[in-house]
């Protein structure tokens, strides 16, 4: 029915990944900080509940790895198998 519809369709990046305005495309910390302040203030919670999570399954992961004597760490030797 609107055949041309696509064809007026932008590329998103720009968008997401907008070219720096100022001639100076690199950022100091202080200015990454300032982005922060145009974060919802409702994405906060959700960021502190993922970042936990991540460091929680990082935590038993390495926890695991580091504990379990049952895991192989190395292949078996040919002659070391029972056939």
């Amino acid at each position: 029915m609107f055949s041309t519809r696509p064809l007026r369709m932008q590329a998103s990046r720009p968008f997401a990944f907008p070219t720096p305005k100022e001639g100076q495309s690199a950022h100091t910390i202080s200015q990454r900080l300032r982005t922060l302040k145009r974060v919802p203030p409702e994405l906060i919670p959700l960021g502190i509940v993922l970042g936990v999570a991540v460091g929680a399954a990082a935590y038993s992961s390495i926890r695991k790895l580091t504990t379990d004597k049952t895991l192989r760490l190395y292949r078996n030797k040919p002659e070391d198998r029972e056939h």
